[in-house]
């Protein structure tokens, strides 16, 4: 039912009840018949009217919740091209630079304190962020492949990577996840994405934690959803810098002088996201920080 529909039934049942009383009146040859039908006649009609109001209130909020989707995936369309362009235009002037800097290291110092040392640094670190703008823009918009995905081997896979990891094998990484008595249920998603977003989360914590510091990866089931957490006893990260963890291209005051992109975290929302999920953190300087991700079950 169009909206003009909506107007004409709506006043329609207003112009009815005043109406339907004065036939009432008019027509009816005893008093009693018009006192005993017309407050029957009437409540029709304002239920009538009542049922108008509430298709036109309806049919109001469907059309604020369909302008709503429509613009968010219009800024995500517009997010995506962004990453696109961005992407695009930071390749070529990496290209160039590095043919540079080969060239002038065949007759400079390349040693690591030599003056092309900076420079190359810095464009490893722009080559890291095109990468995962990449990556950032491929998430946003591959097919997302649907398949049944055991947390448990994605955790342990997870582990091992982080052991695996420069100065992981200097924490203490453990996995746990329930095994009895029963498993975790299966997530229907993407093993590929899934994976990812979960390295980076180690990645984060063997980065951003020290030599002895503990790093838990561990999972359960809560209210229909598969719960992953990624816990580390690291350094944590300053409250007045939790609302913008989430963001692309933030780094937060602790990390400065440790490798990165400022891409981490937000791969891992997006990924998260498009499986349906949310994602949370919580964290204290010095203490550490949980990451927790919820994924709803097959």
């Amino acid at each position: 039912m169009n909206r003009r529909r909506r107007i004409v039934l709506l006043g329609a049942a207003v112009a009815a009840y005043p109406a339907a009383v004065t036939a009432a009146a008019v027509f009816a040859d005893d008093l009693r018949v018009y006192v005993r039908f017309a407050p029957a006649l009437g409540v029709a009609v304002l239920g009538l009217l009542a049922a108008g109001t509430v298709v036109l209130v309806i049919g109001a909020r469907r059309r604020v919740a369909e302008a709503a989707e429509s613009a968010r995936a219009a800024a995500a369309a517009e997010h995506h091209r962004f990453l696109r362009r961005l992407d695009h235009e930071l390749k070529n002037p990496l290209t160039a630079m590095r043919l540079g800097l080969a060239n002038l290291a065949a007759d400079g110092d390349t040693g690591p304190d030599g003056p092309l040392a900076g420079v190359g640094e810095q464009v490893a670190r722009l080559a890291r962020i095109t990468g995962d703008l990449r990556k950032l823009a491929d998430i946003e918009s591959r097919p997302l492949e649907r398949v049944a995905v055991d947390v448990a081997v994605l955790l342990d896979a997870a582990g091992e990577t982080g052991r695996d990891l420069p100065g992981g094998a200097d924490r203490r990484i453990t996995v746990s996840v329930p095994r009895v008595p029963w498993p975790l249920p299966t997530l229907a998603g993407d093993p590929d994405l899934l994976e990812l977003a979960l390295e980076n989360l180690v990645g984060n914590a063997v980065k951003y934690s020290d030599p002895g510091c503990a790093i838990e990866l561990r999972a359960f089931e809560e209210d229909g959803y598969v719960v992953v957490e990624v816990a580390d006893t690291g350094r944590g990260i300053r409250a007045d810098e939790l609302p913008s963890v989430w963001e692309e291209l933030v780094r937060g005051s602790d990390a400065r002088g440790t490798a990165g992109s400022g891409l981490g975290l937000a791969l891992v929302q997006a990924v998260v996201l498009r499986h349906g999920g949310r994602t949370e953190l919580r964290s204290l300087p010095e203490s550490g920080t949980v990451v927790r991700l919820r994924l709803p079950t097959s």
